[in-house]
């Protein structure tokens, strides 16, 4: 299975959760872990996902039949749907929010929090914005799922800052001001994107794929923190420079190349840019596990 494969199946999944087609979702995983491969890394996980959705949704049956693309407005629709559906079983079960609430506060696995958090972000309870305050600031959690947990505050309208942890440190942060899509992200941080692609058009264009997802989480991972405020920061060559350290990442990881002289001579990566690229490039790096932060 190629890497740009296995991304659409985990875009598949992560739609069946948050609609709550377990069934589907237990056929699609029970077929990934027939796969080899770039799958085989994931297999742990997937069956880890899967017991979970065989223990906690023992009734839900359901096939894979393939792709599973929706229009936008087949999306806002099952979107509606679901947001009713929820609530009506809220309705009749006074502990459903409670227990997803729970699920989130004592769950250490990620995936299980991002699923809790796709379903309380469609509910109406007097309890989900404080308790996701006080979850949130308590100790430090997945950096994905804390920036889900601050779209969802924003969401819910909530406003008045929020503290949270990061690598050791305490942020606050206004969960109004979260980005609810990429494209409510500063100038800045959309315009490494638009850098990439233009540099890559020629010379590697399915690269750009790779640098959309990647720098779409890394901001999100990145979002609160100083090094976030680097990436939007103004100035001529901000965006330059982390799209060549996103670049010459990207470039090292797919095809091995480490000589990064081509892609600074690209991005025009010289003078003061060269330190500050060289900065951006160590954190990728880091965040991509690579690195031990302070090495």
């Amino acid at each position: 299975m190629f890497p740009k494969t296995l991304d659409y199946y985990q875009i598949q999944l992560t739609r069946m959760l948050e609609t709550e087609r377990y069934g589907e979702a237990k056929a699609l995983l029970s077929f990934l872990l027939q796969c080899g491969g770039e799958a085989e890394r994931h297999h742990t996980e997937w069956q880890a996902l899967l017991g979970w959705l065989e223990a906690a949704f023992p009734e839900a049956e359901g096939s894979y039949a393939g792709e599973d693309w929706m229009g936008e407005e087949e999306e806002e629709d099952a979107e509606e749907a679901l947001r009713a559906r929820l609530n009506e079983r809220s309705g009749q079960d006074g502990e459903y929010v409670p227990k997803l609430l729970a699920q989130l506060e004592n769950e250490g696995d990620p995936e299980q929090q991002l699923l809790a958090l796709s379903q309380l972000v469609h509910l109406d309870h007097p309890d989900i914005e404080p308790r996701i305050r006080t979850w949130l600031g308590e100790r430090e959690h997945h950096p994905a799922v804390q920036f889900r947990a601050l779209q969802l505050l924003r969401r819910l309208g909530s406003s008045g800052p929020v503290s949270m942890w990061r690598g050791g440190e305490a942020l606050t942060l206004e969960p109004e001001l979260t980005p609810l899509s990429f494209g409510e992200f500063p100038p800045a941080v959309r315009d490494v994107l638009d850098r990439v692609g233009q540099a890559a058009e020629v010379s590697d264009p399915t690269l750009s794929y790779f640098a959309e997802e990647m720098w779409k989480e890394c901001v999100q991972v990145a979002y609160g923190t100083s090094v976030y405020n680097r990436m939007t920061e103004e100035d001529d060559g901000s965006s330059d420079l982390w799209a060549a350290a996103l670049h010459q990442f990207l470039v090292e990881k797919l095809h091995g190349q480490a000589s990064d002289e081509w892609v600074r001579e690209q991005y025009g990566i010289t003078g003061e840019l060269r330190f500050r690229y060289e900065q951006a490039l160590r954190w990728l790096r880091q965040y991509a596990g690579e690195l031990q932060p302070g090495t």
